[in-house]
């Protein structure tokens, strides 16, 4: 579903930001992607999505080629942002749901559905300014889904959430898994993704330090700038986060 060959991106002063990054994640597994601010995550997120193309070696995403085909990988991948306000553009949860999009009685319902899975439907009409963050990163990812991506990107969803939040935010990483939804999710922290991931990559200084299952990757996150989980730390191994059933 997702295949990174040499991918390299550059900026137009020639300094690189990303180099010679390989990976492959299959259709419906979810990858966690980690490193320290400013190790390449957005970056990498960002050429996933068909935001722009590699300034060598080339990706694929589910089927579409980049360099050549941006606007085809946006037409099936959706990024959330780690900055809500940079994505959200309509006036109340409603607009930002329905922006784009023709509002037939249909159209409105499913809005109205998505709206309601993600715990949105009583903020309905509110302006989007008086929402609390984390409230307004769900709106970004439920407007992500309403397009019924096949490939969703997930900048630090955790960030900046309390523990309901989080739980919550788990959950619906958890939902798109079961219903088939290839996932990648960037963090600088590992502590409540960890158990959830089929692999990690681990990015330092734009490099792709490590990457396979985490059990093999875990040991070593340290020497790039990531905190491992503290189960690990403590036993070696990955439990579920908080108590929570595997």
């Amino acid at each position: 579903m997702i295949d990174l060959n040499t991918v390299t991106y550059a900026y137009p002063s020639g300094d690189e930001v990303l180099s010679d990054i390989s990976l492959v994640l299959p259709k419906g597994g979810l990858l966690g992607l980690a490193g320290a601010n400013g190790s390449g995550k957005s970056t990498l997120l960002a050429l996933m999505a068909g935001l722009f193309a590699p300034t060598r070696g080339s990706l694929e995403v589910a089927g579409r080629v980049s360099p050549g085909n941006e606007g085809s990988i946006r037409s099936v991948c959706r990024l959330v942002m780690q900055d809500a306000d940079l994505q959200i553009l309509g006036a109340t949860v409603e607009e930002d749901l329905l922006l784009g999009r023709k509002r037939s009685g249909e159209v409105v319902e499913e809005a109205r559905a998505m709206a309601e899975r993600l715990n949105l439907l009583k903020y309905w009409d509110h302006p989007v300014q008086t929402l609390s963050w984390g409230t307004k990163r769900k709106l970004c990812l439920a407007a992500a889904l309403l397009d019924k991506p096949r490939v969703l990107l997930l900048d630090e969803p955790f960030s900046g959430l309390d523990y309901p939040g989080m739980k919550e935010m788990r959950a619906l990483i958890r939902d798109n898994r079961a219903a088939g939804l290839t996932q990648v999710v960037a963090s600088h922290d590992l502590e409540s993704l960890i158990d959830l991931v089929d692999g990690l990559a681990v990015l330092d200084n734009g490099v792709l330090a490590l990457n396979g299952p985490a059990e093999t990757v875990l040991d070593r996150v340290a020497e790039h700038g990531v905190r491992a989980p503290g189960s690990w730390t403590a036993c070696r191994t990955v439990v579920p986060w908080d108590g929570e059933p595997a």
